[in-house]
């Protein structure tokens, strides 16, 4: 990757992660009673951000062009893969679209499909055992669930 392209993807992670620290400073839930809370997030993903943005920043020079075709395309689908995600939630719920997503992933980069998704939904029943019994983070059952007659 060429230094100026590194240092415009230094730039756009340090808008980001501007933009995510200037939500976060007004993130408030009332009916958490944890310190932490979900404050927290908004807060890590800035700094993960900003981080990245250094290092992109810090990086040497190296002499090769960008990704080849099948790299980026690889990513473009994983970020259409993950905006998907992020509409599919709320209707198909949380275990369903992140078994969908784990699964997805896992076959870009190679897995076998039923090992994919048989992984994917035990990352995903993880998950969501971790986040909505042990934790109390409430997490979409999604709305196909939840419709009767």
């Amino acid at each position: 990757m060429s230094r100026r392209a590194d240092r415009i993807a230094a730039a756009a992670l340090a808008l980001l992660a501007l933009a995510a620290a200037f939500e976060a400073r007004g993130f408030r839930v009332s009916f958490l009673t944890d310190p932490v809370g979900p404050r927290a997030l908004p807060w890590l993903a800035a700094g993960l951000l900003a981080l990245g943005g250094a290092l992109l920043l810090l990086r040497p020079d190296e002499d090769g062009p960008w990704p080849p075709w099948p790299g980026a395309r690889r990513v473009a689908a994983a970020v259409g893969a993950s905006l998907l995600y992020a509409g599919l939630l709320q209707p198909i719920g949380f275990i369903a679209a992140t078994t969908l997503l784990v699964t997805l992933l896992s076959r870009m980069f190679g897995g076998r499909l039923l090992p994919s998704a048989l992984t994917a939904l035990a990352l995903a029943g993880g998950l969501y055992a971790l986040f909505a019994l042990l934790l109390g983070v409430p997490l979409p059952i999604g709305a196909l669930f939840l419709r009767r007659g």
